[in-house]
């Protein structure tokens, strides 16, 4: 009986050791989930507004209302200096749209302090009349940078036109700071692009404003007359012309960076594209050395006649569309300063002499991408070879390759790997 009573005393000490240790524990996770609830409430005030950054309109709202401090946070000047305006139509777009009531109390308590803002708007004419509203009360601002964005179809381009033009007038007018602008596929035209020389010619950097119709060369010519500031411009081709690359190249001018062309066609055979002096080209690149001149072609083959007849400073080309072998030849012989090409299509001769004529000519080509085209594989390791490890991008689609008496399939991965001095295998699919 008594060694039966030890064993019960003995016993009863480590039970009453191990609750006093769960008890500790449950104090310890007591006293960590209160403090971690407080410390939501008390992140300091830098911490919650980087939060807030991230977070969509309606997202920012409902978080103000957890409490006063994350409330004053959520009315800071600084959290309202960058804004995308979301507008879409729910009966026909998945995106989220930003609540007209919550677009209200943003021009009302916040205006003055937007300075980066961007309109994303779907394909309804709806939401682009909204964004237009929307900029017609931006009359307090001071806007640094203005984006609208088209996320499908072009719908500003369905905006009345005089709309359009008297609600970006307002900004223009008002901003008296513009730095950076992107209104491609809109309704500006010249009288508008007037308005923000006379306003904002001191601060304008960038601007980009491809498929522009209403725009004409005079009216382009205009903004890099009086902007000598402007750093990047992205235009179509119809409104360059030497008279603007001489502006671009004056000694009161900048130096540019950076050269955007779309060259574009729907109707083949009615577009007419005329030609660029290569003095005129030459001025540019004296004036600015570095500028990439960057060029997206959208033609059919027959089209392509007025383009690298003479030497063309461009930097980097992208065919959308069918290229000849004959305007691959011309790129060897007249584009010294390439770095990158793209080409989707090709017809079915393969292309060793142009790949061959580039890598020679082309010292400065770093990448390449080809799709739908032909080449040998001794000829595509000819090509690889002459550039050697300074291609860093090499997009080549399996079908291109064509196996001959030198190369098969199983040893081009290992033959290119060796002249790049890195892994290579050939693509399944596009990647640019």
């Amino acid at each position: 009986m008594k060694r039966g009573q030890t064993g019960l005393q003995s016993k009863c000490p480590a039970f009453s050791a191990h609750e006093k240790r769960a008890n500790r524990q449950k104090k310890a996770t007591s006293g960590c989930a209160q403090s971690y609830t407080e410390d939501w409430g008390n992140l300091p005030h830098h911490v919650v507004l980087q939060i807030f950054q991230h977070l969509s309109l309606i997202d920012r709202a409902k978080a103000s209302s957890v409490c006063r401090r994350w409330n004053d946070v959520f009315h800071t000047p600084d959290l309202w200096r960058r804004f995308e305006f979301e507008l879409n139509q729910p009966a026909t777009s998945y995106l989220r749209s930003t609540h007209p009531d919550l677009i209200q109390q943003i021009i009302k308590k916040h205006a003055q302090h937007l300075q980066y803002v961007s309109f994303k708007v779907d394909s309804c004419i709806e939401s682009a009349e909204a964004a237009c509203d929307i900029l017609s009360q931006l009359v307090n601002c001071t806007i640094k940078t203005l984006g609208l964005i088209s996320t499908a179809r072009p719908s500003f381009m369905d905006v009345s036109q005089s709309h359009f033009v008297s609600a970006l007038t307002v900004v223009f007018v008002n901003s008296k700071s513009l730095s950076s602008i992107k209104i491609d596929d809109t309704p500006v035209d010249d009288p508008s692009l007037k308005v923000l020389v006379a306003n904002n010619s001191d601060t304008l950097k960038l601007l980009k404003m491809s498929s522009c119709p209403h725009v004409s060369p005079a009216g382009i010519l205009c903004v890099a007359d009086q902007c000598h500031g402007l750093r990047e411009l992205a235009l179509n081709y119809h409104l360059l012309s030497d008279e603007l690359l001489l502006a671009l190249s004056s000694e009161k001018h900048v130096n540019l960076e950076h050269l955007r062309i779309d060259v574009a066609s729907e109707n083949p055979g009615q577009t007419h594209f005329h030609t660029i002096k290569k003095s005129s080209w030459e001025a540019l690149v004296r004036h600015s050395p570095k500028v990439n001149i960057v060029m997206y072609f959208f033609l059919y083959e027959e089209e392509f006649e007025p383009f690298f007849r003479e030497e063309t400073p461009v930097t980097h080309l992208y065919f959308g569309r069918a290229v000849s072998k004959d305007m691959l030849g011309r790129i060897g012989l007249n584009c010294p300063r390439l770095v990158e090409l793209v080409v989707c299509a090709n017809g079915l001769e393969p292309l060793d002499e142009e790949l061959i004529r580039i890598a020679e000519r082309c010292k400065s080509l770093t990448a390449i991408g080809l799709g739908e085209c032909e080449v040998t594989c001794s000829g595509f390791v000819e090509f690889v070879k002459m550039c050697g490890g300074r291609l860093t991008q090499l997009s080549i689609m399996e079908e291109v390759l064509i196996p001959d008496s030198s190369y098969n399939m199983e040893q081009i991965h290992s033959e290119v790997s060796k002249h790049l001095g890195r892994i290579w295998f050939p693509d399944m699919m596009p990647t640019w």
